[in-house]
């Protein structure tokens, strides 16, 4: 979702690539292509709405990439050489926050935008800092579980928020109001001889208390986000669709 809430961008597999196009709200047009890249794997806005951070898998890296998000096309690459993915920039847009996927797990990094400098922050994946630039909320695996973790940068705190027997949880999104944390969350079901993990949203404060699920469906709901003003939910699912089609959804936030 854009900064403004006038627009939405998502990723399209379309001629054999998988690129960025940008949607009006409140248009029936066609979308617009912003990138033309091979596989673009995921990206986030800065909070400006002028710039978009993606991720583009290339043999066996995933690069990051910074491009304009009126015009799009031209990219300044600046990761390379390693397993990069999920970029947000902080709030202050100082830094763009990613997860490196390494040898003994996934960690946190961060890319200076002043500086192009590099740095190694905490083990997790899915970073989503918080406007007060010191804390940074992520998920963690626990034996195959996922669980979401509050960080403080300052202070070296670390506190598991939420966890679940029988659910993994990641990709934790902060509200605009920063009370509340959209996530992800799947789950195995077993239907007669069929057991398959399912996902669907849910919401917790930023404690972790008050855990809530808003969508039960057999499809997969994915990648939810806020809308500007906080007071609805867009998705991905293939809810709808005979044949497994994704298409983008929309709930509204009680």
């Amino acid at each position: 979702m854009s900064p403004d809430g006038q627009s939405i961008a998502y990723l399209s597999n379309r001629n054999e690539t998988t690129n960025i196009f940008i949607k009006d709200l409140a248009k029936l047009g066609a979308s617009r292509m912003r990138t033309n890249r091979q596989a673009v794997l995921d990206f986030s806005y800065s909070p400006d709405g002028k710039q978009i951070c993606f991720s583009e898998s290339k043999g066996k890296t995933n690069q990051l990439f910074i491009t304009d998000a009126s015009t799009g096309f031209v990219c300044r690459q600046i990761t390379s050489g390693a397993l990069d993915y999920s970029p947000v920039f902080a709030p202050a847009m100082e830094n763009i926050f990613f997860t490196r996927a390494e040898k003994n797990g996934a960690s946190i990094w961060a890319y200076s935008l002043a500086n192009n400098y590099l740095s190694s922050y905490v083990a997790g994946m899915n970073p989503c800092p918080a406007p007060d630039g010191e804390t940074i909320y992520l998920a963690r695996n626990n034996n195959g579980r996922g669980e979401i973790w509050r960080i403080n940068t300052s202070s070296g705190i670390e506190e598991c928020i939420l966890s679940h027997p029988q659910i993994s949880f990641y990709s934790p999104s902060l509200s605009p109001d920063g009370k509340t944390i959209l996530i992800c969350g799947g789950a195995k079901i077993e239907s007669g001889n069929i057991t398959y993990w399912n996902t669907d949203i849910f919401t917790c404060r930023t404690d972790g208390s008050d855990l809530r699920q808003h969508t039960y469906h057999a499809a997969d709901d994915l990648s939810p986000v806020w809308s500007a003003n906080g007071d609805h939910i867009f998705f991905i699912s293939q809810r709808g669709s005979a044949h497994g089609v994704a298409n983008v959804w929309m709930i509204p936030y009680k």
